[in-house]
């Protein structure tokens, strides 16, 4: 039994956490990486919600976001390239107790991983997916990935991205089923961290891309933007996210139902500025594990049954 086993099961339900209890190995991103201010956010999300570690499982494919589950001290599970959605929803429908994290860069959601990611969309389990996305593939080394900016020049399209990056926000406001789409950026870590806290609070599939620097290959994408936050537009509502404490630094707001689908999809599809918030929520929607009834088995009958599956392969 691992040491991490050994101390979730010392677990005492009335005990309140801190962000050192999510804390694990040390991070390896590159100085200035967007990825350290999402691993700051979210365990400071799991510590707001006091979520049991033992409770809490994130899930990850490949990619430099997708070390994830090793520098957070809860269960993990690092896939393989693309897959870390159906990993997830196994585990959820499985186990409906544990609280349920995707993390996930724009290649491994929307390029290998995108017949997942679309199904995902439509399944609604409870889970927070998170997309972090730097418009590169940075872990390759540059290479164009399905966000890159058109024209954009990479190591393997030299002469520039052919085609026009596709749009994670308005492709997923697209998809049958879709409960809950937001948009934040990791250099506002105050509306990150409300995003999170509303996508995690939604009954359903909450699907959050977060714009994020990669100051090694695509610093000029988004590094110069923390110094001119007139070129971000906060999306604001009762229902969605409206911090006050952002109004100063961010005078360009505008008011959006997230109840209006056509809406969201109309400011999605909208380029000409960058938008952070809510774009659509309904709890209303139909989850996956609400249709879909796996029978309840104890833990001896689990691992009776899997041993008996694994018997059919001996030889």
């Amino acid at each position: 039994m691992s040491a991490v086993c050994s101390l979730f099961q010392l677990h005492d339900e009335s005990r309140e956490y801190g962000m050192g209890d999510y804390e694990g190995a040390q991070a390896r991103w590159c100085p200035g990486c967007g990825d350290h201010s999402v691993l700051s956010a979210t365990q400071r999300l799991l510590a707001r919600e006091n979520l049991p570690p033992e409770k809490t499982v994130f899930v990850s494919g490949i990619g430099c976001s997708s070390r994830f589950p090793h520098y957070i001290n809860t269960y993990g599970f690092h896939g393989v390239h693309g897959r870390a959605l159906p990993v997830a929803t196994g585990v959820k429908l499985h186990r409906p107790d544990l609280h349920v994290f995707v993390v996930m860069g724009d290649g491994d959601c929307i390029s290998i991983g995108a017949g997942h990611w679309i199904h995902a969309i439509r399944y609604n389990v409870d889970m927070v997916a998170l997309l972090l996305d730097n418009e590169i593939y940075g872990l390759t080394k540059m290479q164009t990935s399905p966000t890159t900016p058109q024209g954009y020049v990479t190591n393997t399209q030299p002469r520039g991205s052919y085609l026009p990056p596709m749009n994670p926000i308005e492709a997923t406001l697209g998809v049958t089923n879709a409960s809950f789409v937001a948009q934040t950026a990791e250099w506002v870590p105050a509306h990150m961290l409300a995003t999170m806290e509303a996508a995690y609070r939604h009954p359903g599939f909450s699907f959050v891309r977060i714009l994020q620097r990669c100051p090694h290959f695509t610093d000029d994408l988004f590094g110069e933007l923390p110094k001119h936050p007139e070129r971000v537009q906060l999306l604001v509502h009762e229902h969605g996210i409206d911090l006050e404490a952002l109004e100063g630094r961010f005078p360009n707001r505008l008011a959006h139902d997230p109840a209006d689908l056509d809406e969201a999809r109309r400011l999605a599809e909208d380029a000409s500025v960058i938008r952070l918030g809510v774009f659509f929520r309904d709890d209303s929607r139909p989850r996956y594990e609400e249709t879909r009834h796996l029978p309840a088995y104890t833990a001896p009958e689990k691992l009776e049954l899997l041993e008996r599956e694994l018997d059919r392969y001996a030889v």
